[in-house]
Order: structure tokens, then sequence, then C-alpha cells
């Protein structure tokens, strides 16, 4: 855990040294290409994501309006009487 903890901590020195690693492993030639291509991988990233988040939300706003427009007033499956019921003895129940 600690050396996740050093890697988020990278200070100026830290970021030259990685740098010039970086610039004798690629070359000076390549670091413009490579940064080049990181990008384009982002900025196409970014737009498939803006992308799907834009299809969910047509998503969720079709399904909203479709679900509106669905629904139905309850219906009750108890058949209700106008009158009350009678008693035991054949009057009607007065409240």
């Amino acid at each position: 855990m600690s050396l996740i903890a050093s890697f988020m901590n990278l200070a100026g020195p830290d970021l030259i040294i990685i740098l010039l690693i970086i610039l004798v492993l690629f070359g000076a030639k390549k670091l413009p290409e490579l940064a080049r291509g990181m990008g384009q991988a982002v900025k196409e990233f970014q737009k498939a994501k803006d992308d799907f988040s834009d299809e969910l939300h047509k998503a969720g706003k079709a399904e909203g309006e479709t679900a509106k427009s669905e629904v139905k007033p309850a219906q009750s499956t108890v058949p209700q009487s106008e009158s009350r019921p009678a008693n035991s003895d054949g009057k009607a129940d007065q409240a």
C-alpha cells in the first residue's frame, strides 16, 4: 500500500528523472510522435465516453416518455357494490 502512496506523490525532481529515462528509451525523434499518439488516444476516449453517456441519456428519456404514455389507472380486482351489504336480520347497515 505504501508503494502506491509513494508513487502518487511524485515531485518535480522525480518527474524530471522519469522524463529523462523516457527520452533515453524512445529517443528525441520518437517523443513527438508518442505524445501525438497519446493525445489522439485520449481524444478518442473522451469522444467515446461522451457518445456513450449521450446514448444513455437518450435511452432514459425515450424510456421515460413511453412509460408515461403506457401508465394506466389501477383497476380494482374486487367488484364494488353501490348498496351496502345487508345485516344478518335483512336490514341495510346504517352508519
